[in-house]
């Protein structure tokens, strides 16, 4: 982080002891949220208190997808209602790759699976890891028809290839959605991919210096409502 120039970023862990270790390690540097893989774990209300006492400024990831639980699913509706209520940024794993779980279904990551929540929560900021790639079109239509909702790029800058990344990218810039676009690394025990993801944004010929400092910095600053702009 210190070498990419790197001031926020949003953590979460299975552990929440261990993303506590963080945010004592650097304060300031993180929003600590909690990490979603079965829906009651962990139980809403603990984490009401977890908010309450400052421990948590974020929810998510949420990542019951992992586990077949597609975003609409009822029994992920505390977790919605809760960061709607609190006014703190959702982030959802909603797209149609990932890791190779027994549970894990394509078919739960549609983006349009959103909808029922983002109408139920039209003040909940919510934003989807890997902007729901591959599912271009619906993503495109989502953010349309729900300006409250946001896309980091995370692992697709570095784990599909750098041409197949473009073009979903410049696809989403080109339907004018470049103010909600935000840069992400997904990083989990690669910090040599934290590298990689900056270097996919800055060597992207079809993006300008003003949208690079947007999906950098700019879009992140005005969605988790921080004070700094860089210009």
């Amino acid at each position: 982080m210190d070498r990419y120039n790197i001031v926020k970023a949003f953590l979460s862990g299975v552990d929440p002891a261990i993303v506590q270790q963080w945010v004592a390690a650097a304060p300031g540097r993180f929003i600590p949220a909690p990490f979603i893989l079965q829906p009651g774990r962990p139980d809403p209300e603990m984490l009401r208190r977890d908010y309450a006492a400052g421990r948590l400024s974020g929810m998510g990831e949420i990542a019951t997808q992992l586990n077949g639980v597609p975003p609409n699913d009822p029994v992920l509706e505390p977790y919605f209602a809760l960061a709607e209520e609190l006014d703190v940024p959702a982030l959802i794993h909603t797209e149609g790759i990932g890791p190779y779980l027994p549970g894990f279904r394509s078919a739960a990551g549609n983006p349009v699976l959103l909808e029922d929540v983002l109408i139920r929560h039209p003040k909940l900021r919510l934003f989807v890891e890997n902007a729901g790639y591959p599912y271009r079109g619906e993503m495109i239509a989502m953010m349309y028809q729900y300006p409250q909702l946001h896309a980091d790029v995370s692992t697709i800058s570095w784990v599909i290839p750098r041409a197949a990344f473009y073009d979903y990218l410049e696809a989403l810039v080109r339907a004018g959605l470049g103010k909600r676009l935000m840069f992400g690394s997904d990083q989990m025990r690669w910090p040599e991919k934290i590298g990689e993801g900056i270097e996919a944004i800055q060597q992207a010929p079809f993006l300008t210096a003003e949208q690079k400092r947007d999906i950098f910095y700019n879009n992140a600053v005005r969605f988790l409502r921080l004070q700094q702009r860089l210009e």
